[in-house]
């Protein structure tokens, strides 16, 4: 099996490598350069700060995260790779924040998603992930470990495209600089919502992506609209020129493909809820089911995810990934749905590509 961390597993082994981190409290990641900020000195340093000085905990933050307001977190000349982000905001805006990632000094993002949905948290904030490449611990502190490997320069920005500020945003992002093997590929994420129809009740997790690559991982939050059992549509993904109607490969339901089965009821005679869980590779971490007075009554929304590190989807010219959305009639047929789903693909492609636009902020929050 390829390893698909660099130098991750092999954790005995001594590398000429240089490992920097950077954070609001040394916003270049300069050796030397932690904890600098003087009280006072602009406007992200906390008044909590005023009788420590230079040295303390002067500047942990960015402050006054306004509405349209665009933070670069990270600036860095390559070649390296990217090995850890923290990020955690403590109010429930992980829509509102928009996450962007520009490779080489290209004009355009490979990675494009609202925040939430990047840390496998796109539903409310709040579940837990104890997987591989992504972990969510109590409260709201979001982990990615996948190797982001660049060349020349990797450039990370977030953008509050919420309507209110957002008083404190945390983050810590660490990288290693050391010169990349020739096969080392850019990490991709491209998020996509669409009401599924009767006609054609189909999700594009990705649309045709043209190159070379592997695909890593699939997040996928889907409200549903219909009564009954959402998930008997299956996963497809169509490689190196398949056609729309023969995918080369294709699974046998949608909570098969995220590792469970049977609806993902422990004891379908005795209660009817959905078990969750979260594994290193397969997770359904949230069925949220319940109303609140601040909210009123809602219809069923569940989480799910499934990172393909053991078994890659590799692709030599072209991919395309689609979720099929099935329940049943009550005539013990396939019932097409329509239902409200989201998705974020996760890739690796030889060369940075373009991934598509997030939409406006009304046509991703969760409803």
């Amino acid at each position: 099996m390829l390893n698909p961390w660099p130098g991750g597993l092999d954790v005995a082994r001594i590398v000429p490598f240089r490992s920097r981190s950077l954070s609001a409290e040394n916003p270049e990641g300069r050796k030397s350069g932690g904890a600098q900020a003087v009280p006072g000195a602009d406007e992200h340093c906390t008044p909590a700060s005023s009788q420590l000085g230079r040295g303390w905990k002067v500047r942990p933050c960015l402050r006054n995260f306004d509405p349209g307001r665009n933070f670069v977190i990270a600036d860095i000349a390559g070649p390296g790779t990217i090995t850890h982000i923290w990020v955690t905001v403590l109010h429930d805006v992980h829509r509102w924040i928009s996450l962007r990632v520009y490779y080489d000094d290209q004009p355009f993002p490979s990675i494009e998603v609202p925040i939430g949905d990047f840390f496998a948290n796109g539903l409310d904030g709040s579940a837990l992930i104890s997987s591989f490449p992504i972990a969510v611990n109590p409260k709201g502190g979001m982990n990615s470990y996948w190797p982001m490997p660049f060349r020349k320069k990797i450039r990370i920005e977030v953008r509050n495209d919420g309507v209110k500020p957002i008083p404190e945003f945390f983050y810590q992002v660490s990288w290693a600089e050391h010169e990349l093997a020739p096969d080392s590929g850019y990490l991709h994420a491209a998020w996509n919502r669409s009401l599924t129809s009767r006609q054609k009740p189909e999700h594009i997790i990705l649309d045709r992506t043209l190159g070379r690559g592997r695909y890593v991982g699939t997040y996928m939050v889907w409200h549903q609209l219909s009564n009954g059992w959402w998930g008997e549509g299956e996963a497809k993904f169509f490689i190196d020129g398949d056609p729309d109607d023969a995918p080369t490969i294709c699974g046998t339901g949608t909570e098969d493909y995220f590792g469970g089965a049977w609806g993902f009821v422990m004891n379908h005679t005795e209660d009817m809820r959905p078990a969750t869980f979260s594994t290193p590779f397969l997770g359904y971490p949230q069925a949220i089911y319940e109303s609140s007075l601040k909210s009123g009554p809602r219809l069923p929304s569940h989480a799910l995810y499934r990172w393909h590190i053991p078994d890659p989807i590799h692709f030599q010219q072209d991919l395309r990934v689609t979720m099929q959305a099935l329940g049943w009639w009550p005539t013990g047929k396939y019932q097409p749905l329509t239902d409200d789903i989201a998705s974020t693909a996760f890739f690796y492609m030889a060369q940075p590509t373009k991934v598509p636009a997030l939409p406006g902020l009304d046509d991703r929050l969760v409803r």
